[in-house]
């Protein structure tokens, strides 16, 4: 299994009450599945994103019917309280376009996608959103965050104007490593690496927390064939400070556990990927769970 392949993984540790009935819900024990039969399901589903009005998800799958070809983007409606009517995206293209990420404002959806066009490897790119749900045109985000390597999962900060994303292009700590670039009004430029959480392995899928005081990110020595856990890490005021595993019950060090999304409309709770025992629609499920407690300073980033 890796990051690029994703496919079922086998023993998982315990869990708490889920609930599959989308955001129409009290309160979260441990954590709960997300849309149940309509977001997660038999397929492989990964990394979801909910505009900040609670209306729409958005979330990438490796191998469910109907999409475009290679890996999509799908996107589901709330409606009487439950997420459904789930379709792709008109913005896929017939290779991978993956990891979405809705900006706080709701007007753009950051992507990946290796679609011919790009400056190597799977690129980010980003997509306005239009009033009635509509999409325009894409947009290559350029040589401020895309090199001739791969460049995954764009994170937008609260404010748009600094961009968290993962890349193994730019040289660094070791194999993928977690960057951030500021907006220059026209671009996103100046990236830096993320002081503090980088190693020889790989750090990727990463969200901020708290306006950046911490961040929920992706460890794995080798993400294309070796385990992946879910680390939250606090700042310092300069850098983000030993990094810990995130408390939940299936984000074990031998599990499949990634793609961490703070919902715009909930900034309280995570969605986050992985396989528990149950509840379990497919290979890989979006799950939602109270999100780690930012107890860190400002400074870690710094454009």
């Amino acid at each position: 299994m890796s990051r690029r392949h994703v496919i079922s993984n086998g023993t998982i540790a315990v869990l708490g009450l889920a609930l599959v009935s989308g955001l129409a819900h009290a309160y979260l024990a441990e954590f709960g599945i997300e849309g149940m039969g309509v977001v997660s399901t038999p397929a492989s589903e990964v990394r979801a994103t909910i505009s900040p009005d609670g209306k729409r998800i958005v979330w990438g799958s490796t191998d469910r019917a109907g999409g475009t070809g290679g890996w999509d983007l799908w996107q589901a409606t709330l409606k009487q309280g439950r997420w459904q009517d789930a379709q792709p995206l008109p913005i896929n293209s017939k290779v991978n376009d993956f990891d979405p990420a809705f900006s706080a404002n709701g007007r753009w959806l950051y992507f990946f996608s290796n679609r011919e066009g790009g400056l190597g490897g799977d690129d980010l790119y980003r997509v306005a959103v239009h009033a009635d749900g509509g999409f325009g045109g894409v947009e290559n985000l350029g040589p401020g965050v895309n090199s001739k390597g791969d460049e995954w999962a764009p994170a937008p900060s609260l404010d748009g104007k600094s961009l968290l994303f993962a890349s193994d292009g730019f040289g660094g700590a070791g194999r993928h490593d977690l960057f951030v670039a500021r907006w220059d009004g026209s671009a996103f430029v100046d990236r830096k690496p993320l002081p503090g959480v980088n190693t020889r392995g790989d750090e990727f899928d990463a969200a901020w927390l708290d306006g950046g005081k911490a961040i929920v990110f992706t460890r794995s020595a080798n993400a294309e064939d070796k385990p992946m856990q879910l680390f939250v890490a606090q700042c310092d005021g300069k850098r983000y400070g030993d990094a810990s595993p995130v408390v939940l019950s299936f984000n074990t060090n031998d599990g499949w556990t990634l793609g961490p999304s703070i919902d715009w409309n909930k900034p309280g709770e995570l969605l986050v990927t992985g396989t528990a025992k149950a509840p379990r629609a497919g290979k890989l499920d979006i799950y939602r769970m109270k999100a780690p407690a930012a107890t860190g300073k400002p400074g870690c980033v710094q454009l």
